[in-house]
Formats: C-alpha cells, structure tokens, sequence
C-alpha cells in the first residue's frame, strides 16, 4: 500500500458529544435515533460507580425503556457477545447504550452485528464482512485509551483459539459517542496510565501506517501532543480536570486516526498476548511500542523525526535518524514516569510462546498496515527484546 497509489480517501466518524455532562445527553440522543427500548451493556467495574445510574435516569426522563446487561470481562470472549446477542433478541430492544471502556464498547457492538446479521462472531473476522444494517448504537466512553466509542474496529477473544480476532467495518462505526471528562476521576493511577499508552499507541501506529492519510495525521498529531502534554498529570491526580478532559481529547483524536488509517505490528502482536495471557492490552502495547518502533525506524525515520518535536523533543541540528531516535527515548521515558517500567516477562508472559504468537501476529489484520515488511523472525526478535 503506497499513499501516492491513492486515488480517493474516505474518513469514517461517529456524531461526537464531548464536554462535562455530556453524558446528560444520552436520553435525546437515543429519541433522536427512533430507539423505543435500550439495551444498555456495560461491566461490573463501570456499574459500580454511578455513571450507569446517570444513564438509566436520563433514558427514564426520555421516557424510554431499557434492560441492563453486564454479564462480560476484560477482554471480552466470543462466547459472552453470543449470550448478550440472545439477551438483546430476547428483550425485544431496538437500540443498544453501551457505557464503559473498550470492553463494554467492542462487545456491545459484537452483539449488534449478531443480532442482525447471525452466525457467531467469528464469521466477521477479518475486514468488512457484515452486510446487514446494525441497530442503533450509542457509546458513553469512560476511559481514555480505546478509543473504541469512535473506530470501525471490534476486538473480541476466541477463547478455543486463544487469541484476539480482529474486526473491521464501517457498521462497526456507533452513531453517536458521548465523552464526559467526568468519567475518568473514577479511574485509578494504573488504569490511567494504561489507557494513556494504549492512546499513545493508536496515534503513533497510526500516523506510520501505509494507510495514514492528510485526514489521519492531523488527528494523530494532536494526540501525540496532547498525550504527551497531559499524560503525566492525569495519572498523579483524579480531579486534575483540565488533564483529564485533554487526555480524553487525545484518546478521541487517536480513535478517530486509527479507524480510518488502521494500526501496525505493535497491536498486530499485542492482540496475540493479550488474547493468550488475559493482560492489560495498554500496559502490552506500552511494552511492545518503543521495540517495534526501533524495528520500523528505517521505514519512516522522518515521522518518527515529526513524533518526536509532538513530544516536546528539541531536534535542531539532529540528522533525521537521531531525531527520529529522540521519539522512541521519548515513549520509553513517558511509560517509565506513569509506572510502566518492566518488561513482559514481569507480566507471565514465557520465551515458549514467541514461535507460535510472531506466527500468528503475521495473520491479524494490523500487520497489513505496519509500514516495514516483517515476518514470523522479525516478530519473534522484537519479542524477545521485550522480555
């Protein structure tokens, strides 16, 4: 794939509600899109706080039924999207809410493709293979790190396989995302940070993709800026709103820059232990970014060079391969300030798993747009540096 090849570029986007008590809007949203009874998917995490109990008050005053569903866990198993697409088919609902983080989101679209289009969920692996229209869909993020409220992107574990499944669609794109900086105070340190990188990851990825385009790099750009900025801040502290309401602009821009220029080898291999191990995909992508960015250096040492002065890098007189190299020390010393400072064997993950995982990794759809050719050896060598 070569930018020069492309004849006509298309840039896929939600209707975005952003802002402190957006969440309030969720009632006349849900109106506005015809929807008479809510399915409303979310975790335990997320129901524990009050932000479910807002949207519920908000879909009353719509005067709008719903049925809560909450039966899924991080990383989230194709054989939960099957029982939630049963409990929407059966509830007779005609919309679905999802309220959460990356979980709640990808699964909540799962079910919609399911209970429209049938099969199970692996029929869709891969790119573009829902056909049917998807019901209403409206998410309410509550972390800033997936990005998923506004991508064509679903991923969801193959609990036989042990791996992440990819899945692309533009039906996968909700209708409408609500962001309200208010949901992240209910975050802890850890989390932040994880969300933070995994933002971090999906503008970088992005930006470098054979598939990056003038509409991607701007919004890639500007999470890179942003993150850099504001990441530090938003893990020391839970009420640092001004942090917080740019990190979650930064996690916005991100997923908006990688639905439409798709990501590269660092989530092509991530999915592949996240889906084995059950980890934190932020926390692998953390790892895994500053390695695979050291391989891809000769492909795209000149955004590299662009990353680095987002970052807050000074590159004057540097020739384009040095300061290229200042954007890789750059992400290394954000992940050590937030706590993340260990490699993946700290996390379970064992020197066996390589041959088999870097095999797998060259067969997930992100692989395609990682802009250095690599194969199962390349893979496996960044793996093993990552240890």
């Amino acid at each position: 794939m070569n930018r020069t090849n492309i004849d006509i570029i298309k840039f896929v986007s939600p209707e975005i509600i952003f802002g402190m008590n957006a969440i309030s809007q969720v009632g006349e949203s849900a109106l506005r899109l015809g929807a008479k009874k809510i399915f409303v998917v979310t975790d335990c995490g997320v129901k524990s706080h009050s932000w479910v109990k807002k949207v519920l008050l908000y879909l009353d005053q719509a005067g709008l039924e719903y049925q809560v569903w909450y039966d899924l866990t991080s990383n989230p198993k194709d054989t939960e999207v099957a029982r939630g697409a049963e409990e929407y088919l059966a509830s007779k609902c005609d919309a679905i809410v999802a309220v959460g983080g990356g979980s709640p989101i990808d699964t909540a679209k799962s079910i919609a493709t399911i209970a429209t289009n049938g099969g199970k969920i692996q029929d869709y692996e891969g790119i573009n293979k829902i056909t049917r229209p998807l019901p209403p869909m409206i998410m309410v993020s509550s972390t800033a790190g997936s990005g998923s409220e506004v991508t064509q992107f679903a991923i969801i574990v193959d609990k036989q396989r042990k791996k992440k499944m990819t899945i692309i669609s533009r039906s996968l794109v909700p209708d409408i995302a609500i962001i309200d900086p208010q949901l992240l105070q209910t975050k802890d340190a850890q989390l932040t940070a994880a969300t933070g990188v995994d933002a971090l990851s999906h503008a970088i990825e992005s930006y470098v993709s054979l598939a990056a385009n003038p509409l991607s790099d701007v919004r890639a750009m500007d999470a890179i800026r942003l993150i850099a900025e504001n990441l530090r801040e938003s893990v020391a502290c839970r009420t640092n709103m001004r942090a917080k309401s740019a990190m979650f602009m930064a996690s916005l821009q991100a997923g908006l820059a990688f639905s439409n220029a798709i990501l590269g080898a660092t989530h092509a291999m991530a999915h592949q232990v996240d889906g084995l191990l059950d980890l934190h995909h932020g926390e692998t992508n953390a790892i895994l970014l500053p390695y695979v960015m050291e391989f891809n250096l000769i492909s795209c040492a000149d955004k590299y060079r662009k990353v680095a002065m987002a970052m807050g890098e000074n590159v004057t007189g540097l020739s384009k391969q040095d300061a290229a190299q200042k954007a890789i020390s750059a992400v290394r010393r954000l992940a050590e300030d937030i706590g993340i400072n260990y490699g993946l064997s700290a996390m379970g993950f064992k020197k066996e798993y390589i041959p088999e995982l870097s095999k797998n990794a060259l067969h997930d759809a992100c692989i395609i747009t990682n802009p250095r050719d690599a194969d199962a050896e390349d893979l496996a060598r960044i793996f093993y540096k990552a240890l």
